[in-house]
């Protein structure tokens, strides 16, 4: 019983695979943090065309 206890502490499987998930969490969360900002200039740069165009031609 006392080397059943002994391997579990030894076992790091578990902790390696909440690395490898908080790794994936925070590239994710780049991810999404990145493409908002991305989805917002694009959406500023749009609508500032928009403007011009509509100002141009009146």
């Amino acid at each position: 019983m006392s080397n059943l206890i002994a391997r579990f502490v030894k076992d790091e499987s578990g902790a390696t695979a909440i690395e490898y998930g908080l790794i994936a969490a925070l590239i994710a969360l780049a991810i999404i943090t990145g493409a908002g900002a991305l989805g917002n200039a694009i959406n500023a740069k749009f609508a500032a065309i928009g403007t011009t165009l509509n100002t141009t031609g009146t």
